[in-house]
Protein backbone atom coordinates (compact mmCIF):
# COMPACT_ATOMS: atom_id res chain seq x y z
CA UNK A 1 0.00 0.00 0.00
CA UNK A 2 2.84 2.37 -0.81
CA UNK A 3 2.00 5.95 -1.69
CA UNK A 4 5.41 6.54 -3.20
CA UNK A 5 6.38 8.61 -0.17
CA UNK A 6 8.89 7.63 2.48
CA UNK A 7 7.83 6.54 5.98
CA UNK A 8 8.36 8.36 9.25
CA UNK A 9 7.93 5.84 12.07
CA UNK A 10 6.94 7.42 15.38
CA UNK A 11 6.60 5.85 18.84
CA UNK A 12 3.61 6.77 21.00
CA UNK A 13 4.44 6.45 24.72
CA UNK A 14 6.92 9.13 25.74
CA UNK A 15 6.89 10.68 22.27
CA UNK A 16 3.37 11.89 21.49
CA UNK A 17 1.72 10.62 24.71
CA UNK A 18 2.88 11.75 28.14
CA UNK A 19 2.99 8.58 30.27
CA UNK A 20 4.50 10.04 33.43
CA UNK A 21 1.18 10.12 35.31
CA UNK A 22 0.84 6.33 35.07
CA UNK A 23 4.41 5.14 35.67
CA UNK A 24 3.68 4.54 39.36
CA UNK A 25 1.75 1.43 38.26
CA UNK A 26 5.08 -0.13 37.20
CA UNK A 27 6.91 0.41 40.46
CA UNK A 28 7.03 -2.39 42.99
CA UNK A 29 4.28 -4.88 42.19
CA UNK A 30 3.37 -4.07 38.59
CA UNK A 31 -0.28 -3.46 37.78
CA UNK A 32 -0.34 -3.75 33.99
CA UNK A 33 -4.11 -3.45 33.72
CA UNK A 34 -4.07 -0.13 35.61
CA UNK A 35 -1.03 1.09 33.67
CA UNK A 36 -2.71 0.51 30.32
CA UNK A 37 -6.17 1.65 31.48
CA UNK A 38 -4.68 5.00 32.51
CA UNK A 39 -3.35 5.54 28.97
CA UNK A 40 -6.71 7.03 28.02
CA UNK A 41 -5.80 9.99 30.26
CA UNK A 42 -2.39 10.64 28.67
CA UNK A 43 -1.79 14.24 27.73
CA UNK A 44 -0.28 15.05 24.34
CA UNK A 45 3.37 16.03 24.27
CA UNK A 46 3.44 19.29 22.29
CA UNK A 47 6.93 18.41 21.05
CA UNK A 48 5.72 15.05 19.74
CA UNK A 49 2.70 16.65 18.09
CA UNK A 50 5.02 19.20 16.46
CA UNK A 51 7.25 16.41 15.11
CA UNK A 52 4.28 14.58 13.58
CA UNK A 53 2.95 17.84 12.16
CA UNK A 54 6.33 18.68 10.63
CA UNK A 55 6.83 15.20 9.15
CA UNK A 56 3.34 14.50 7.83
CA UNK A 57 3.40 16.82 4.78
CA UNK A 58 6.42 14.96 3.38
CA UNK A 59 6.20 11.45 4.85
CA UNK A 60 3.60 8.78 5.53
CA UNK A 61 3.38 8.51 9.32
CA UNK A 62 3.30 5.09 10.98
CA UNK A 63 2.87 4.90 14.73
CA UNK A 64 4.94 1.94 16.00
CA UNK A 65 4.23 1.19 19.64
CA UNK A 66 5.26 -1.45 22.12
CA UNK A 67 1.69 -1.58 23.41
CA UNK A 68 0.13 -5.01 22.94
CA UNK A 69 -2.33 -5.60 20.11
CA UNK A 70 -5.23 -6.05 22.55
CA UNK A 71 -5.05 -2.29 23.19
CA UNK A 72 -5.59 -1.36 19.53
CA UNK A 73 -9.09 0.09 19.97
CA UNK A 74 -8.15 2.22 22.99
CA UNK A 75 -4.89 3.35 21.37
CA UNK A 76 -6.60 4.25 18.09
CA UNK A 77 -9.29 6.11 20.02
CA UNK A 78 -6.60 8.14 21.84
CA UNK A 79 -4.76 8.90 18.59
CA UNK A 80 -7.96 9.93 16.82
CA UNK A 81 -9.11 12.02 19.77
CA UNK A 82 -5.86 13.97 19.84
CA UNK A 83 -5.57 14.79 16.16
CA UNK A 84 -3.36 11.88 15.12
CA UNK A 85 -6.03 10.16 13.04
CA UNK A 86 -5.45 8.86 9.53
CA UNK A 87 -2.09 7.26 10.26
CA UNK A 88 -1.23 3.58 10.35
CA UNK A 89 -0.85 1.95 13.77
CA UNK A 90 1.54 -0.97 14.25
CA UNK A 91 1.49 -2.70 17.64
CA UNK A 92 3.31 -5.43 19.55
CA UNK A 93 1.89 -8.86 18.72
CA UNK A 94 -0.23 -10.22 21.57
CA UNK A 95 1.81 -12.38 23.95
CA UNK A 96 5.17 -11.17 22.58
CA UNK A 97 7.22 -10.28 25.66
CA UNK A 98 10.58 -9.79 23.98
CA UNK A 99 12.41 -6.49 24.54
CA UNK A 100 10.98 -3.51 22.66
CA UNK A 101 14.21 -3.08 20.69
CA UNK A 102 13.88 -6.56 19.21
CA UNK A 103 10.16 -6.33 18.49
CA UNK A 104 10.35 -2.87 16.97
CA UNK A 105 13.32 -3.65 14.71
CA UNK A 106 11.42 -6.67 13.39
CA UNK A 107 8.38 -4.50 12.71
CA UNK A 108 10.62 -1.91 11.03
CA UNK A 109 11.95 -4.62 8.73
CA UNK A 110 8.38 -5.57 7.81
CA UNK A 111 7.51 -1.94 7.08
CA UNK A 112 10.69 -1.48 5.03
CA UNK A 113 9.71 -4.37 2.76
CA UNK A 114 6.87 -2.27 1.36
CA UNK A 115 8.13 1.30 1.78
CA UNK A 116 11.42 3.04 2.50
CA UNK A 117 11.78 4.31 6.06
CA UNK A 118 13.21 7.82 6.25
CA UNK A 119 13.31 8.24 10.01
CA UNK A 120 12.44 6.50 13.29
CA UNK A 121 11.39 8.71 16.22
CA UNK A 122 11.51 7.06 19.65
CA UNK A 123 12.44 7.86 23.25
CA UNK A 124 14.00 4.50 24.13
CA UNK A 125 17.79 4.55 23.67
CA UNK A 126 17.90 0.79 23.10
CA UNK A 127 15.22 0.95 20.40
CA UNK A 128 17.05 3.84 18.77
CA UNK A 129 20.38 1.98 18.94
CA UNK A 130 18.89 -1.16 17.44
CA UNK A 131 17.10 0.83 14.71
CA UNK A 132 20.32 2.68 13.88
CA UNK A 133 22.26 -0.60 13.79
CA UNK A 134 19.64 -1.92 11.35
CA UNK A 135 20.41 1.01 9.05
CA UNK A 136 17.65 3.45 9.94
CA UNK A 137 18.08 7.17 10.56
CA UNK A 138 16.83 7.97 14.05
CA UNK A 139 15.64 10.96 16.02
CA UNK A 140 15.69 10.94 19.82
CA UNK A 141 12.53 12.15 21.52
CA UNK A 142 14.06 13.39 24.76
CA UNK A 143 11.39 15.78 26.01
CA UNK A 144 9.70 13.49 28.54
CA UNK A 145 11.76 13.88 31.68
CA UNK A 146 11.03 11.08 34.10
CA UNK A 147 12.05 10.84 37.74
CA UNK A 148 14.76 8.16 38.25
CA UNK A 149 12.42 5.58 39.82
CA UNK A 150 9.70 5.64 37.18
CA UNK A 151 12.21 5.85 34.34
CA UNK A 152 13.80 2.65 35.60
CA UNK A 153 10.35 1.08 35.86
CA UNK A 154 9.46 1.97 32.27
CA UNK A 155 12.86 0.86 30.99
CA UNK A 156 12.45 -2.49 32.74
CA UNK A 157 8.92 -2.81 31.33
CA UNK A 158 10.13 -2.16 27.78
CA UNK A 159 13.44 -3.98 27.70
CA UNK A 160 13.24 -6.70 30.34
CA UNK A 161 9.57 -7.51 30.85
CA UNK A 162 8.68 -6.88 27.19
CA UNK A 163 5.40 -5.29 28.13
CA UNK A 164 5.27 -1.91 26.40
Amino acid sequence: MSTGRLLAVVDIDGVVADVRHRLHHLQGRKDWDAFFAAAAEDAVHPEGAAIVSALSPKYDIVFLTGRPERLRVATQRWLDGHGFDGHELVMRPEGDRRPAAIVKVERLAELAERQTIAIVVDDDPQVLGAAHAAGHQTFTADWERKPPGPESALHRAQEVDGRT
